[in-house]
Parts: structure tokens; C-alpha cells; sequence
């Protein structure tokens, strides 16, 4: 197949050059004979690679936490509809045994033709602080634990590739020393002060999960997390941009503070993502979703139910982020934080051939390819 006559995203900015794919991956152009390629007209598109979303709960009515496998398949196919072509769904604040059963129906999906590759779980709880849950239960918070997160790890047949962690509770020093080697770690759903979350990445965490959100805000005598991580090349931040978490000037803030290299973009979606309003379940708790806001009871933010590429559109057409930066933080920067370079998240050579067309003028979803084959027109 070959991809010709759109604006292809090259990891900085966009140029025209014609897009090759070979057995499902990206070819050199000189790989691929043109006599017998399909051809794919992406002319008044921008060609950008498929989404990486490395934290969102669910999509289509489900949620990796059900523990449910044709759930799993409903969110593939909703995400790769949308352009989402790897997804790495996290988990909620809830009990060993319902976490364990959401690993093994994690590492039992297989993709069908037309769904996301699972590429990972995210694991938001349940080692946060009782006294910034969010929208998570507050009946499973409990101090981080290297035993419970290896027997889950080994359930999830290594698929955890994050866990997040409130640095000021009780074994999260002990918990970042053994386990930085093996997983990425994450602050999250913390009341950590500057000083604690400077120690956190000295030890090895590297990434803050949904910035601003569910943390201390900056104060100029109370820094917080925010400047720990920002000081340091080698963290990235996740960022919510559906419009309603973040005001535009703050994600412009984030992008400046951190530059588009260390940004992630996340839909942090529901189950409810692409279906109606109405009340739906979220560990255990009701929440209302009217428009593009949901709620838990006490009126706390829960999530999302904007997907990724609805964030992409909101950060470039509503919050002025150029275009080149917020395609690597939705598709490059995620992979890499994921391990998955090179796999994931690029158009170059070797990688798996995700690729989804935009139009240009709209920034509207055209055609999804799949590993290599066209999903959508």
C-alpha cells in the first residue's frame, strides 16, 4: 500500500512524501514496488499515526475494570474508530481480586481486524491518598505494596506498564526503590509537597499522571509537584484537554513549562465515551454524564467522555497548541513512556502501520489504517 498526495507528519512537522507500507509496517519508500500497490489518495489530509492512549478507563459502555473480554473488544473497536490505534486502559481504585480479574481479561485480548491494539495497563489505583481519591472509592485506598502489585503483574502476564503512586504515603519510598526498574511510575492523586515529589523522581518515578488535576496547585512559597517534575528533563506529564479539566491558558502553561517532547495527551474517558447522557458506573460509583461533563455525586470531576482524538481537536483548534505538538504528545510521547518506540506512535520505517487521515481544513477523522489496512473511510 502506499499512502500519496497528503501533508505526512515526520516526528516534527509535515511535508509531502508518499507513505509506503509493507506486511502490516512502514516501508522506505523504495520498499514497496509501486506497480501493484494499493493507493491510498490522502490528498487534503493530514497523515499523522495512529493515537496511543495510555490512560483511559473505558469506552462504547465498557471499562477495563469490569474484568469483562468482550468489553475489551467493544473498546478496541470504539478507539480504532476514532483513530485511537493503541490503548494501554487504566484501572481504578478497587479490590486485589477485581484488579486480577481485569489483568487476565487484559492479557487474553486479542484484536480483531477492526480493533486498538492493547499495548498495556495503566494502574491509577489504588495506592493514592485517601485525601485526593477524586473520583476514585475511597473504601480501597491502601499504601503501596510490591507483593500485591507483582502477583497483579504476573496475573496481567507483564502488561502493567504504569502505577501510580502518592509519594508522602507510607511505602511509596520502598515501593519507587524496587519497582523503577520494572514499571514506569507515576505520581498521582497526591498531597505531595515540592520537596517529596523532587525525592520521588530522585528515586526513579517519571511521570505525573493528569497535571493539575487530583494535586496542590502552584503556590510561589508552596511549589508542589508541578516544578519537581518540570525541573527534570527526563519526566513526562499527562494532560487532560477535552475542554472541561483544564482551562486553555494552563494547558498552553504545561506545554511551555514541560515542551512538546515530555507532554502527554490523555482522554482519562469513561465508559460513557461515545454513548448518550445518562448515569453510569465508575468503580463502583455513579456518575452523571450531560453534555461533555461528568460527575460523581459530590459534583467532583470523574473522567471524561471525550477520546483522545476529540482532546487532540479541542488542544489545537480551542487551546492554540500547534498541530505538530499535540500529534507527538497523543502519539510519540505516550510510546515512549509506554517502552514502545519504535513500535508505536511513528510513521517511520519499522513501526506498525497506524496511520489516520485528517482533513485538513476540519481536522475530522477520514480513514483509519490498521496494521496496515484501511479501516474507515
Amino acid at each position: 500500500m502506499r499512502i500519496v498526495g497528503g501533508a505526512v507528519f515526520d516526528g516534527e512537522g509535515f511535508s509531502e512524501r508518499v507513505l509506503a507500507i509493507d506486511g502490516g509496517r512502514f516501508a522506505g519508500v523504495g520498499d514497496v514496488g509501486a506497480g501493484g500497490d494499493e493507493v491510498v489518495d490522502a490528498s487534503g489530509c493530514y497523515v499523522i499515526p495512529g493515537l496511543v492512549d495510555l490512560h483511559f478507563h473505558g469506552s462504547a459502555g465498557a471499562d477495563i475494570s469490569d474484568g469483562d473480554l468482550a468489553g475489551l473488544h467493544k473498546m478496541g473497536a470504539y478507539e480504532a474508530s476514532r483513530g485511537v490505534t493503541a490503548m494501554c486502559p487504566a484501572t481504578m481504585t478497587l479490590p486485589e481480586d477485581v484488579l486480577a480479574r481485569a489483568a487476565q481479561a487484559a492479557a487474553a485480548y486479542e484484536p480483531a481486524e477492526d480493533e486498538a491494539d492493547l499495548v498495556g495497563i495503566n494502574m491509577e489505583g489504588p495506592f493514592i491518598s485517601p485525601s485526593k481519591v477524586g473520583a476514585q472509592n475511597p473504601d480501597y485506598v491502601r499504601n503501596p505494596g510490591v507483593e500485591e502489585f507483582r502477583r497483579l503483574q504476573e496475573a496481567a502476564g507483564g502488561l502493567f506498564k504504569l502505577v501510580d503512586i502518592a509519594p508522602e504515603e507510607p511505602g511509596a519510598d520502598e515501593f519507587i526503590k524496587e519497582m523503577a526498574g520494572e514499571v514506569r511510575i507515576s505520581l498521582a492523586h497526591t498531597c505531595t509537597d515540592y520537596d517529596t515529589a523532587a525525592h520521588a523522581f530522585e528515586l526513579g518515578a517519571r511521570q505525573l499522571t493528569h497535571l493539575f488535576n487530583a494535586m496542590d496547585p502552584m503556590h510561589h512559597r508552596k511549589p508542589g509537584p508541578i516544578p519537581a517534575a518540570a525541573e527534570r528533563d527526563d519526566v513526562t506529564a499527562e494532560i487532560i484537554a477535552d475542554g472541561v479539566h483544564i482551562h486553555p491558558a494552563m494547558v498552553r502553561l504545561a506545554f511551555n513549562m514541560f515542551g512538546d517532547d515530555r507532554m502527554i495527551l490523555i482522554s482519562d474517558t469513561l465508559r460513557a465515551a461515545g454513548l448518550e447522557d445518562g448515569t453510569y458506573d465508575l468503580g463502583g460509583q455513579d456518575v452523571t454524564v450531560r453534555g461533555p461533563v461528568a460527575t460523581i455525586e459530590n459534583g467532583a470531576l470523574a473522567g471524561s467522555v471525550s477520546d483522545l482524538m476529540r482532546c487532540l481537536y479541542v488542544a489545537v483548534h480551542d487551546m492554540d497548541i500547534p498541530l505538530a505538538s499535540a500529534v507527538k504528545a497523543a502519539s510519540a510521547n505516550p510510546a515512549r513512556a509506554l517502552g514502545l518506540e519504535g513500535r508505536y506512535g511513528s510513521l517511520e520505517p519499522g513501526c506498525v502501520a497506524d496511520a489516520v487521515l485528517l482533513d485538513q481544513e476540519t481536522l475530522e477523522v477520514k480513514q483509519v489504517i490498521l496494521r496496515g489496512k484501511p479501516l474507515m473511510s
